[in-house]
């Protein structure tokens, strides 16, 4: 099993005869993530963790033909709506009434359509690398020669698979979208075949009038490397979304191999979310932490003093019981906020707790010492809230 597959709580449910996987990691408000065609959870992880840091639940569904899901060769199965009613099922399934929901490519246009689908149960949307109107065009183009040979050259095909199954997968976590790569070229043909049929008969993107109607927070990410994703929808559909903001990559793997640049700007948003998400119930009667973002300097370090406080000293034996992913957060945001960007020379695999807690404090780099400080203050509020 790779290194980094105990951060994350593997499960699965039934959906209309169909098992579907999902994996979580962190705690927080829920952030639905899917992964691009063909592709799989793997492709998410790291970022996964990344969200988990700000506060986040990050629920990474494998659609169905996709993973770890059961997997299908009917064309019909495979259509784009059909996807979206999978992540609402999820939801319905995990008791979530409302999460921000996002994705990659493909993860970005499901992403869509459930929000049209069930606008109500959608916080926000996080689109990455969209493929509506001015991609389509070259998506079919790009797709269709791999549709013809999985469909009709399965005997070279066939040893691909075979052969790609029995290589050994990355253990770095920051190197599982590489996994995912793997995993995509070690399916069934049968199944490739059926998915990209299905992708492209089917509808790919929501009407501009339903686009329109999206009130929800939104973030669009967007790069000019490639045709499949065009720029111009990125713009398009930032500009027709009334609370989207654009953000422009420098390529497609930018986010998932060097994210600092972005990060700024993906943490602003899901802040956004978070705030938005807060002013739509009401406030608690009473927080006896409360982490006020205008906070003087000196009031916030003595706060979370108070706060480490409280941590350190929580009977072992009381009624909450921290998940090993909201102690590694914890530890992670308590060193950002102490000592700044990780620093030293990452533990080897023998040493594997150490070797978590760094990867935890990296996932933070970046965040001020304030910002670090309203983090774990915010954190430990939740838990004071639910647990007294």
């Amino acid at each position: 099993m790779n290194a980094s597959a105990s951060l994350f709580e593997q499960h699965e449910f039934s959906y209309e005869g169909h098992r579907l996987a999902y994996e979580t990691v962190g705690e927080g408000m829920p952030f639905v993530l899917l992964h691009g065609i063909l592709l799989d959870s793997h492709l998410n992880r790291e970022l996964a963790t990344r969200f988990a840091v700000e506060g986040y639940r990050v629920i990474l569904l494998d659609l169905l033909g996709h993973g770890r899901s059961d997997k299908t060769s009917d064309p019909k199965d495979h259509r784009v709506d059909f996807y979206a009613d999978q992540v609402i099922a999820l939801l319905d399934h995990l008791g979530i009434e409302r999460a921000l929901v996002g994705g990659v490519s493909l993860g970005c246009i499901v992403s869509l359509h459930v929000a049209a689908k069930a606008p109500q149960r959608v916080a926000g949307l996080f689109l990455e690398m969209p493929v509506m109107e001015w991609s389509a065009p070259w998506a079919a183009i790009l797709l269709s020669p791999l549709l013809l040979a999985a469909r009709f050259l399965r005997f070279g095909y066939v040893p691909l698979t075979r052969l790609m199954r029995q290589l050994p997968r990355p253990r770095e976590l920051r190197h599982e979208w590489l996994s995912s790569l793997m995993n995509t070229l070690s399916l069934d043909p049968a199944v490739v075949a059926a998915i990209l049929h299905g992708v492209l008969v089917g509808p790919v993107v929501p009407s501009e009038r339903q686009r329109r109607a999206l009130r929800m927070p939104a973030l669009v990410i967007g790069h000019a490397g490639d045709k499949l994703h065009e720029f111009r929808d990125a713009r398009v559909l930032s500009g027709q979304l009334p609370q989207a903001r654009l953000l422009e990559a420098r390529h497609i793997l930018e986010l998932r191999t060097r994210p600092d640049r972005l990060w700024p700007q993906i943490s602003s948003f899901l802040r956004q979310v978070q705030e938005a998400a807060l002013d739509a119930v009401p406030a608690p009667a009473a927080r006896p932490v409360q982490p006020a973002e205008a906070a003087p300097l000196d009031e916030l370090k003595q706060r979370f003093e108070q706060a480490v406080e409280k941590v350190r000293s929580a009977p072992p034996d009381g009624p909450f019981k921290p998940s090993n992913e909201l102690k590694l957060k914890m530890y992670a945001l308590y060193r950002q906020a102490i000592d700044g960007d990780v620093q030293g020379k990452r533990p080897g695999m023998l040493d594997v707790v150490a070797r978590y807690k760094y990867d935890a404090w990296a996932m933070a780099k970046g965040l001020s010492a304030q910002d670090a400080m309203r983090k774990y203050l915010e954190e430990v509020a939740k838990v004071e809230q639910k647990f007294g």
